[in-house]
This record gives C-alpha cells, structure tokens and sequence, in this order.
C-alpha cells in the first residue's frame, strides 16, 4: 500500500533483466563499438569507450575511488577538496565567526522608534502613581509610601494600594479598572513587542499592582456578593474642610479622613471590573494560580453586575463620584465584561449568549450609531467591545447561531473607524490636525489616544486576515488610510502640532513644566518656615499649586489633558483641563503606542487570547418556517 507514486510518471527505468545489459564477450562489444571491417580493430578509441573497456590490470593504472552511495570520487579529488573547504573555513568563516562574537549587537533587530521610546516614558507614569506600601525596585525618587491606612478609618478593611487617579490623591475604582483593562489588552495583543523593547515584566508589574487592589475592594472569595468598596478619599464640590480638593498635598503628607465609598448597585462599576481582572487572567495564564484568583473574582463581581435587583448606576447620587466619574449607562460593561468572561473561560452559553445577545446590543444602543458612542472612554466602552467581538468573527468564523450579531458588530466597528476620519466630517478637526473627539471640551487627548488604539489594532486584525480594508458605504477604504490616521493623532500628541509641544512629559525637548499634579509639584520633604516635620500642611502646599516655577518633580510620563480646540496650550498648574494627566489617558496611550511600534515586529498576536476557548463547531441553522401560500 505505500509503493504507489505520488510525484506522477513511473519510477521505473528498464523492465529489462539487469543482466541482460552486460556486455557477453569482446565479440557483442567490438559490434556496438567499431565498424565491420577487420581492418578497423586497431581503431584508436575515444574517451568514452575507453571508460567501457578497461584493459588488462597490468597495463592500466587502478585509481582509488571512494562511494558515498550518492556520489563516486577518486581519493586526491577528495582529499583537495577537503583541503579547500578547510582553506576556505579559516580564511572566510572564521573571520565571520570572530567578528559575530565581538560585535554582540542584534544586526537584525531594527533600532528603537520614536513609539518605543515614548511608550517606555509614558509607562513610568503608572509608577508615579503607585498608592501604598511602594515595591523595593521602585525608581521615583519624589514618591514615598503612602495611604497606608486607608479604608481603616470608616470600614476596618484595610484598602491599600492600587493607584491615584491623577493630580489629586484619590482612587477611583472605575476608571482604576478601565486602566488595568486596557494595560491588559495591549499585552494580550503584542506582548512580542513588550517583550522586544524590555518592558514585559515592568508592564505585567503594574497591571498586577492595579488587580491585587481591585481584588481588596469586595469579598473576592465569595461567589455571591452584596457589596463592592468604589472610591477612597475625594471631595464634594464646594467643600470646605481638609480633603483631597480642599488641600493641596503630596500624597506621603495626607493626614486628613479619607471616607470610602460603597456601592451595593452598579452593573457598570462591577462590569468594568469583572473585566480588568477577566482579561488580566489571560495576561497571567502562565501562573495558574494568580489566574485562577483573578478568574474567580472576576466571576464573582460578573454575577454582581448582572443580578436584576442591582441595576443602578454605581454613580447615581452620589456627591463624591457623580461630578468626576458619573457612568452615564452600564450596556456597553454588559458587553464589554461578558465578552472578557467568555475569552477568560470559553464558557459561551453563560458568557457569549450575554455578549451577543440583540436585546442587550439594544440597550447599548449598537443599532443606533450614535456618533458620540463610536468614541472609546471610561464611561463608554461600546467601541471596545464591538471591535474585541468583530476579532471573535474575522479569526474564527463561529457561525451560526452567533454570526447575525457578530456581523452587525463588524458593521458596527467599520462604521466607527469611518467617523474617525476627517473626510466624513461626523466629528471638528482642529487646524492642526487633531480629532475632536470630545467636541474641544477639556481633557481631549484621551479620547484621540484610545481612537488611534482601536484604529490601529482593526488595521492589525484585518492584515492578519489578508483584508486590504473596509467600507465607508459605498466608498473603498484602503488601510493605509486608517494607519495614517491612527499615526498622525498619536504623532499630533507628541509633538507634531502648531505649538511644536510634546504632551507627554519627559518626551522630547519641549513639554508641559507645570502639570497640575500634587506630588510632582511640590518639592519632597523641602523644609521651609511653613511646613512640619518637612511636610507641608494642606493650606500650606497651595503656595506651591500658585507658583509660576516649574514643578520641583517631573512626573515623567504624564500625558497631559491637552490643548484647546484652537490648538493652543497653557502651560499652566491652574489650568487643569489642560495640564491634568490622568490614569485612563496614560493607559490609552500605552496601548496606541504598543500597537503602532514596530520593535518586536508588526502585528498581533493571533491566538493567545482563544487559549482557553474550546474548539469551535457551528450549529447547524434551524430549518426555515413551512411554506405557506
């Protein structure tokens, strides 16, 4: 069963008896070899009957033959050609090898862009903000421990560590998690490029130091909860006694009551959590037990999310959160979270029924394309959501009974990419160039760095898949048309913008002195008439919020809000709309950056995030409904 011929034709050369072809007696030869004549037989022979008729073994010399079974060759054929390939290895080989060894750089490895370098500065940001007892390998000389008693005071839990939001010192859950969830997703995408530009460990670092908080904020081994702490420290508007508004404070110095607030309502809250730890499980498979710990909670906080009796804004009321982090919807985390469960378990019934379920889409309003939701934030992750699914269908065609909504989803996530576009005219562009997303309100850079990450990662997602590009109705769009404007917001924020200012601090020559921001505006422990102990008291740090000196401390990292929709820029502390950076932004922009380097190589990875995905076999479609006339 294994002699048959793959390769076509036959394998055979003669049928003929081998023996046949031997030569019988000088007689049979001298036919084929000489004319009849005998007069002839003397005839010189050629070369080549020469080689047929060797003569006596006393007249002709014997030469050595060596068999290699491939190839016959004489002993001085092989022993000069063994003597040129040793000739040819010290004169042309071991030069190379001597040279490869000195020179230990990767000949092959292109150098570091403009990305890597500023995706490597705007990571320190994270370490900027640690909250709690500080790692041993922590490199911000400014920052100290801090917040060491929190959540003791109101609840005797402790609440320590986890991250300050931005220029002030407190710690807002939602968007705490949206960051972790965003860290984990460009790790889960390109951790071929983290790992290439030396960032892997320092990036699984910080998405952990966010988890192992989120993790203390609500009983996470239980199943069932009732309860999850939202927010530590704060302010209400107006307020009047010490707090983290009132006071003006490095966040070593607080010495003020820092309340803790508590939600026993709030999909959203809950859903964007079930999702930091879902996707960071994944950036975690390789340490089975700190997966399964984030995969536990994770399912705890889902189920929080999705019981009826808590369908309430997490926000809702209260004076502490609604003026800065108010959720305006909790849909798009019921997509979002149930999305991240099912790649975080495979588990499709409970988690990918939710997540493509129409009457849920619905709700998010999916059907609706509203152009404001196209836009990617803390508070709206719709965007998000619709493009993680739309990866669901382009790498793994489930079909039915999931394909209707997926495919609405990939419409959906077209449709987004479309209105980023300038010729479109869905959203104002400013004369230098940057979208605006958020309608040249305050704080725009956010929205443009999370716009350039889904643009950039659906330009990856259809390369993998060999897609050209995508439909703006009826109009063609190339990819390059998508990339060029994913670089160009990323590249306005970096310095390519009429004030030629870089709004990432420590990138570049030219960047924001004066960033609104506590800790790095006041000097650590500088001792003056007005302090304590070499702390300054919570009025006496607003000498330092209205200096016009740039700050003692650079916080390196920092993406600041951003300009006006003028293009122009305050340097300015006061100025916080415009020189506040925040938690959410810097996340954003890490994972635009990481997607748009070319260290490590283009592209995404394919297949880690289906690692725990079961294989997948369509179900056959119900038959149609009886005809009837």
């Amino acid at each position: 069963m294994y002699s048959a011929n793959h390769w076509g034709g036959s394998f055979e050369i003669n049928a003929a008896d081998p023996s046949s072809l031997e030569v019988d007696d000088d007689k049979n030869m001298g036919r084929s070899a000489f004319s009849q004549d005998d007069h002839n037989h003397n005839h010189l022979l050629d070369e080549i009957q020469q080689s047929w008729l060797l003569g006596p073994q006393d007249k002709i010399k014997k030469k050595k033959y060596v068999d290699f079974g491939f190839i016959v060759c004489s002993h001085n054929a092989l022993r000069w050609t063994l003597y040129s390939l040793l000739i040819a290895f010290f004169v042309i080989a071991l030069p190379i090898i001597i040279s490869n060894s000195i020179h230990t750089t990767n000949h092959h490895q292109p150098p570091p862009d403009n990305y890597t370098q500023a995706l490597k500065t705007a990571l320190l940001f994270f370490n900027a903000q640690m909250s709690g007892r500080l790692p041993k390998d922590y490199n911000v000389p400014w920052r100290e421990d801090s917040g060491l008693r929190d959540g003791l005071s109101d609840n005797k839990r402790p609440l320590v560590g986890g991250y300050y939001d931005a220029g002030d010192n407190t710690k807002f859950h939602f968007p705490m998690a949206f960051s972790m969830t965003m860290l984990s997703w460009s790790v889960i995408e390109y951790s071929q490029k983290y790992k290439a530009i030396g960032e892997y460990d320092h990036v699984r670092q910080l998405i952990k130091w966010g988890t192992d908080y989120l993790l203390l904020t609500f009983n996470s081994s239980a199943t069932i909860i009732d309860q999850i702490y939202s927010q530590v420290g704060g302010s209400q508007n107006g307020s009047t006694t010490p707090d983290d508004h009132f006071c003006w404070q490095r966040p070593e110095d607080m010495s003020y009551p820092r309340p803790v607030q508590i939600a026993r309502e709030g999909p959203d809250l809950a859903g964007e959590m079930a999702a930091a730890l879902a996707s960071a499980s994944i950036v975690f498979w390789d340490d089975i037990k700190y997966s399964k710990k984030l995969l536990n909670g994770a399912t705890a906080l889902y189920n929080f999310a999705v019981d009826r009796a808590r369908r309430n804004r997490y926000s809702k009321g209260n004076p502490y959160i609604a003026p800065y982090y108010m959720s305006t919807d909790y849909f798009d985390e019921y997509m979002w979270s149930a999305t991240w469960m099912y790649y975080a378990t495979g588990n499709a019934t409970t988690y990918l029924k939710r997540a493509t379920d129409r009457e849920v889409a619905k709700n998010a309003k999916v059907f609706d394309r509203i152009p404001d939701l196209s836009v990617l934030s803390w508070d709206n992750k719709l965007p998000a959501a619709e493009l993680l699914l739309t990866r669901f269908r382009m790498f793994l065609s489930p079909g039915y009974p999931y394909e209707d909504m997926l495919s609405v989803y990939h419409d959906a996530t077209g449709h987004n990419m479309c209105s980023y576009l300038q010729e479109y005219n869905v959203f104002n562009w400013t004369k230098g160039g940057m979208v605006q997303l958020n309608h040249g309100s305050p704080q725009p850079l956010q929205y443009v760095a999370n716009a350039a990450f889904l643009a950039s990662l659906f330009i990856d997602y259809m390369t993998a898949n060999n897609i050209p590009g995508w439909y703006c109705g009826s109009k063609f769009m190339s990819s390059k048309e998508l990339h060029r404007f994913a670089t160009s917001q990323v590249d306005y924020i970096l310095g390519a913008n009429p004030m030629n200012m870089s709004y990432l601090v420590g990138y570049g020559d030219n960047f924001p002195k004066h960033v609104h921001h506590r800790g790095s505006s006041i000097p650590n422990h500088h001792r003056l008439n007005n302090t304590t102990n070499g702390k300054y008291s919570c009025k006496g740090g607003w000498i330092w919020f209205n200096s016009t000196k740039p700050n003692p401390n650079e916080i390196k990292g920092a993406m600041v809000g951003g300009p006006y929709k003028s293009d122009s820029f305050r340097d300015d502390r006061k100025d916080y709309g415009s020189t506040e950076p925040t938690l959410a932004g810097n996340a954003g922009l890490v994972a635009a950056l990481v997607s748009l380097t070319t260290s490590g190589g283009i592209g995404t990875d394919r297949n880690t995030i289906f690692l725990r995905l079961p294989s997948l076999y369509p179900s056959t479609p119900p038959p149609p409904s009886p005809w009837k006339p």
